[in-house]
């Protein structure tokens, strides 16, 4: 565990120094030391500001990731299996995918309004085509033989998904839900831009332009870091289950 633990632990104390020798080496009176981004994170902590901004951050994300899975992996697995389903709709997700969502926050704010429904709606936007390629594409790799082997057989088609097609594709909708949760984190500035008073996104803007809190700035950006590294942690041990494990070489 320490051999794990402790290359990381070096590199980030050596960017910290790093950081800290060149501000006080620069005489910066704007960008903040480590010192102040610590002290700016601690006051907002002790008032219960912080707890609420990451509480708002992790709901929106959270519902709009949670509707993209609803959808997207019944719809991918659709696709892989029904091949005019696929050669109909691939190639207008393959068009939506590369969109930013950025690009959505004006249709949001029409639709939605300014609210917590426009930030949700475009996390779902960047979390569910992704996924749905993802998951589509996790059936196209199922070898032909297992398939036709449970043909044979004369399995029905419920049975047929339940016991092959979804064991076989879980890895891949795991891989899928690790890459666009962590998409779905990195738009939540974008996504807070147009949310009511609350968000780590809302309270980086907030700093930058009240004030020039740039202590504050910088530290909603490290709780960012910190919070996509847990999440994916967490993602990361479905990894473990027992029907999935077989993927996975350790």
């Amino acid at each position: 565990m320490l051999k794990r633990i402790l290359p990381p632990l070096i590199v980030i104390v050596v960017l910290i120094a790093g950081w800290w020798i060149t501000v006080v080496h620069t005489a910066s009176v704007i960008f903040p030391t480590p010192l102040q981004v610590v002290t700016g994170t601690l006051e907002l902590a002790q008032d219960g500001t912080l707890w609420e901004h990451i509480g708002s951050s992790l709901m929106r994300v959270g519902t709009g990731f949670l509707l993209a899975i609803i959808v997207a992996i019944p719809m991918g697995l659709w696709m892989g299996r029904v091949e005019a389903a696929y050669t109909t709709l691939n190639p207008i997700f393959q068009i939506l995918r590369p969109i930013s969502p950025i690009a959505w926050i004006p249709l949001a704010i029409l639709w939605f309004g300014v609210g917590n429904v426009s930030p949700i709606f475009l996390i779902f936007i960047a979390s569910v085509f992704p996924m749905i390629v993802q998951t589509a594409a996790g059936v196209h790799t199922i070898e032909r033989r297992y398939l036709r082997a449970a043909e044979n057989f004369g399995v029905s088609r419920y049975v047929l998904f339940r016991q092959v097609i979804i064991p076989a594709v879980l890895p891949e909708i795991i891989v899928g839900m690790r890459i666009t949760l962590g998409v779905a984190w990195l738009v939540v500035v974008a996504a807070e831009m147009i949310a009511l008073r609350s968000g780590l996104g809302y309270m980086i803007m907030d700093s930058r332009n009240a004030g020039n809190r740039y202590d504050l700035v910088i530290a909603g950006m490290i709780i960012i870091g910190i919070i996509g590294l847990m999440l994916d942690g967490a993602t990361r041990l479905l990894e473990k289950l027992k029907s999935v494990r077989w993927r996975y070489g350790r």
